[in-house]
């Protein structure tokens, strides 16, 4: 008889084990699901805050991803018409904007040429003006002393 009391006891002490273990991992995981919440809301506003710097660190991670992981030989065969092609529409569109700068520099009238006119127009202007100052220094001096 004595060991139905103690049986009692031991399984009170594992029901209130086994509460306390069911109440710390319900703490846990509301705890969890808390932190999770709030770090959502932490990136959702950094994301809003600065996007372009999400995408270029975005884009920065994926290169180095890209750059350290080798290239399968199938990847080489199928990648490579695409780079040449890509190579090709980037020279293109260089060029293209080139042409177009050097068009519109032409048309606001900045050619190497009149570039050149300009700066030997300024030279003789800055010549003539040092010479005018220096006749009128020379003068002054003569006229105050005579």
């Amino acid at each position: 008889m004595t060991t139905e009391p103690h049986l009692d006891q031991q399984t009170g002490r594992i029901r209130e084990t086994l509460d306390h273990t069911r109440e710390t991992a319900s703490q846990a995981y509301h705890d969890a699901k808390d932190k999770a919440g709030e770090l959502a809301h932490k990136t959702a506003r950094s994301i809003e805050a600065n996007p372009l710097g999400i995408l270029v660190g975005g884009l920065a991670v994926g290169v180095i991803a890209g750059a350290l992981l080798p290239r399968s030989p199938r990847e080489k065969e199928i990648l490579a018409p695409l780079g040449k092609k890509l190579g090709e529409t980037v020279r293109q569109a260089t060029q293209a904007a080139r042409e177009t700068g050097l068009r519109e520099l032409e048309d606001a009238g900045l050619t190497k040429d009149a570039a050149k006119d300009r700066a030997k127009s300024l030279f003789d202007h800055v010549v003539k003006a040092a010479g005018n100052a220096g006749s009128a220094a020379a003068k002054a001096a003569t006229s105050k002393s005579a």
